[in-house]
């Protein structure tokens, strides 16, 4: 329940358009659901951080990721499952037909309403190499469907520096940044020396034996000598695209503070 449906729904009672009954039973599974005895479907979520709860696909069965989904549905507009493999998308496809799947970020979701842009400021997301994609779309899917504008920028690692250095307007003008890399991880740290936005370092498995699995990259983004980097978890292009909606989002709560809404006189 979305902070504007939920003041809808008190108004309606108040008007008396909803009997306090039929109120009660859209509220009573406010604080969280219960579906059988293996998941407890969070509706508050939103509400707390604006975001609703997403599923975690992984260590799922396909019928409790269906449960999980129907009964978030009734409450959001859309449902994000991550990680879903395409043999498990088949399945779920077939059991919710709205549901949508995007193969390269491994995402399914439930769009119950046109997908549209809902925050200010857009998030650029780049990717080192073609290897880094699928946790680059991950990322690039996630802030979509939380309703971001985002603009990709998919092979540009450091490797070949001039292909970053011909989209230097572009990245210049993106309000965040999230960028992700493998191997030695050096692009967020070249990025963040050349743009006076947040960057998201994002490292990933890629790379040769002693890269440890995205440890190497993850300590080279850990120690940049460029300022305004932040680093998240290794594959974790869903958390780089939630850090970044919050900074965003927090962004225009502050802006929308100052006097005149931030405008000068």
């Amino acid at each position: 329940m979305t902070p504007d449906s939920l003041q809808q729904l008190l108004a309606a009672i108040a008007s008396g358009h909803t009997s306090s009954q039929e109120g009660f039973e859209q509220l009573k599974h406010l604080s969280f659901q219960a579906i059988d005895d293996f998941a407890k479907v969070d509706h508050q979520r939103q509400l707390r951080t604006g975001f609703p709860e997403v599923v975690w696909g992984p260590g799922k069965t396909p019928e409790q990721v269906e449960q999980i989904v129907q009964a978030l549905a009734v409450h959001n507009p859309v449902v994000m499952v991550t990680r879903v493999e395409p043999a498990v998308a088949d399945i779920l496809g077939e059991r919710i037909p709205l549901l949508h799947y995007y193969a390269q970020a491994k995402i399914c979701a439930l769009l119950q309403t046109p997908l549209q842009v809902k925050h200010p400021g857009t998030i650029g997301i780049l990717s080192a190499g073609t290897a880094d994609l699928p946790v680059a779309e991950e990322a690039a899917t996630t802030a979509s469907l939380c309703g971001f504008k985002v603009e990709k920028l998919w092979d540009v690692g450091v490797a070949g520096l001039h292909r970053l250095l011909s989209h230097r307007a572009l990245i210049q003008s993106m309000d965040v940044l999230i960028v992700v890399a493998g191997m030695e991880g050096a692009l967020p740290s070249v990025v963040a020396g050349l743009v006076d936005c947040p960057v998201i370092g994002v490292p990933t498995s890629v790379g040769y034996g002693t890269s440890f699995g995205g440890v190497a990259p993850l300590l080279t983004m850990l120690n940049s000598c460029a300022v305004g980097v932040g680093v998240v978890n290794i594959d974790n292009g869903f958390g780089a695209a939630m850090l970044a909606g919050q900074i965003l989002r927090t962004g225009d709560r502050l802006k929308s503070a100052l006097p005149h809404g931030g405008q000068g006189r």
